[in-house]
């Protein structure tokens, strides 16, 4: 089981240390979520009963690729990944450039979690069509994958073209969503499936089982799959040995969520120390221990 560490929500100037952290820690990875913009949204939120967004237009949402660039800096093991980028709301060849060069420059520690997003006005910002944006990003993906290769395509009637640098190990895509259309996708053409939501224990269990249907359907199995859940359980070792024994190789902690009072009022809500304290807490307590 390895550990995520879900930094989304953090303000921009915490990103660096955040980093430095959970590496120091024993984070696998860090995740980081993708938003161009803020606006009274006509679109719903998927992930909230009242349909919208838990965070206002003070929240900060730093561009994905920028930010992996600066903490890949100052990191030597720790891998990063959007949770998730929504690649068809940009064109192909920015996408395959931000990507490409982020791998290259933190030396292949960097996972693409993509989906296809629930935002039409940021489409339409982007002038991109909403209405196709799976079946965009399902044409995107393995083209993708042929430009991060180094190889030479052929797209939309361009000629012949390649992109450079372009990093040395594949780039693992992860494909995020629970929907019917995001776990086929997923089982077709991702190197993994990663979580949207905290799951609970039921919750996930419908999750998995049609996950592993729709890789049964297309003659892949669970091995080598991999599986990033955000799990609404309790933050123990035992408990993700337990979801380990399912399948799950992966999972997501925002250990500040579960400050306790004394944390809070020593640290301050919010603030860089009571994350890091956070951390360094759950890797006693959890990560040590698995």
């Amino acid at each position: 089981m390895r550990f995520w560490l879900g930094a989304s929500f953090a303000d921009s100037d915490q990103f660096v240390e955040l980093a430095r952290a959970a590496e120091r820690c024993g984070f696998d990875a860090l995740t980081l979520s993708d938003h161009l913009f803020y606006a009274d949204f006509a679109s719903p939120y998927p992930y909230s009963r009242s349909g919208r967004p838990r965070w206002d237009a003070g929240t900060h949402w730093p561009d994905v690729w920028v930010t992996i660039g600066a903490m890949a800096a100052v990191t030597s093991t720790l891998r990063f990944s959007p949770n998730v980028y929504i690649a068809p709301a940009r064109d192909l060849f920015t996408v395959a450039k931000l990507v490409s060069t982020a791998a290259v420059l933190s030396h292949d520690r960097v996972t693409f979690g993509v989906g296809v997003g629930w935002c039409k006005e940021e489409f339409l910002g982007t002038g991109q069509d909403f209405h196709t944006r799976g079946k965009r990003l399902d044409a995107m993906l393995p083209v993708l994958r042929s430009l991060w290769s180094g190889e030479t395509v052929t797209v939309d009637g361009l000629p012949p073209l390649s992109i450079s640098p372009t990093p040395a190990a594949p780039i693992p895509v992860y494909v995020g969503g629970d929907s019917e259309a995001a776990l086929r996708r997923a089982a077709r053409l991702g190197d993994g499936w990663i979580g949207n939501r905290i799951y609970t224990e039921e919750q996930f269990d419908t999750v998995l089982a049609d996950l592993r249907g729709h890789l049964d359907a297309n003659g892949r199995s669970m091995d080598g799959f991999e599986i990033i859940a955000p799990l609404a359980v309790p933050p123990e070792a035992e408990t993700y040995r337990r979801f380990a024994d399912k399948g799950v190789t992966g999972t997501m902690a925002a250990p500040w969520w579960l400050a306790t009072p004394e944390e809070k009022a020593r640290y301050g809500e919010g603030t860089l120390e009571l994350k890091i304290a956070t951390m360094e807490r759950f890797a006693e307590e959890v990560i040590a221990k698995m």
